[in-house]
């Protein structure tokens, strides 16, 4: 996620660079081509280009605001999780009888290995030391390892409720929390599987170069350098509001606009082992860079 204070405009240049270049030499060429007397002659009414220059507007408008609503709901989903990690094992601690910290510490460290698994799985990253030291630990091979995990959740609940360790209304208060976790993952896999269709993007892009190649021949000719700025400026500045909704609309993809899932899982793993009275807990250490993963 990009941070307030450190947004690197060097960073979104480098994303359109090509686009950038491309409209440069673009708006130069039909500069020079305009000095030519065949080239003049050649004029389209004002109406068109801004017939044009309205319809993209309005696709780039519906555009950015979808591919917003997707990046927020991420973040919603993620807001969630932090959440309902805290209540899982806040519940954990409430319910669980006096000699069971052996077991509330299960709880919570697997917890804090669900919400690093969550965020790599997502990433499509391979799995870092402190999950993969974990899965070795217990034997954990499944496909989805953050379901796994969701699943030993529930099977110490099960077993606990079993030995009359859990009254029928604690079980319930346990398992809706590990619902809502299930909820949440389901929800995240959805965002990161369901891509943004294809053939709106294309006719979007499609558009803003149309526009670009009819917009010359709808200005002034007797102001060179202008018609190059307007010619190059107006184009790129829809190319750069269409690649921000592009960045925006998969928010797990290892981008510096991603969700900050690494992030919130570190807050979670503090906050839980706090929670579970370890001392020395190390804090977050400060960000330096422009964005936090």
């Amino acid at each position: 996620m990009l941070l307030n204070k450190k947004i690197s405009i060097g960073y979104f240049l480098r994303e359109i660079r090509a686009q950038i270049l491309f409209m440069a030499i673009f708006a130069v060429t039909v500069g020079w081509l305009d000095l030519l007397p065949w080239f003049r002659k050649i004029s389209l009414p004002p109406n068109i280009p801004a017939l044009l220059g309205t319809a993209v507007s309005l696709l780039l408008a519906f555009r950015t605001s979808q591919s917003y609503e997707r990046w927020w709901e991420a973040r919603t989903v993620w807001g969630a999780i932090v959440n309902d990690s805290r209540t899982l094992i806040r519940l954990v601690k409430q319910f669980y009888p006096e000699g069971e910290e052996k077991t509330i510490r299960y709880f919570a460290e697997r917890q804090i290995i669900w919400t690093y698994a969550m965020g790599e799985a997502l990433r499509k990253q391979p799995f870092s030391e402190k999950v993969q030291h974990y899965l070795n630990q217990y034997g954990i091979t499944a496909a989805n390892v953050p379901n796994a995990l969701l699943d030993a959740h529930s099977m110490q609940i099960k077993k606990t409720a079993a030995s009359s360790g859990l009254t029928d209304f604690q079980q319930i208060q346990l398992n809706e929390i590990i619902t809502k976790l299930c909820d949440s993952m389901g929800k995240c896999e959805r965002l990161k599987n369901t891509v943004f269709p294809r053939a709106y993007s294309l006719l979007l892009h499609t558009l803003i170069y149309v526009f670009a190649a009819v917009l010359p021949f709808g200005l002034d000719d007797s102001q060179l350098i202008v018609e190059i700025l307007i010619t190059f400026l107006i184009p790129v500045v829809f190319i750069a509001i269409e690649k921000t909704s592009i960045m925006m609309q998969d928010p797990f993809e290892n981008r510096p606009v991603d969700t900050p899932m690494t992030s919130l899982a570190q807050t979670i793993e503090i906050n839980i082992r706090q929670m579970i009275g370890e001392k020395d807990v190390p804090g977050k250490k400060e960000n330096l860079l422009y964005y936090e993963m």
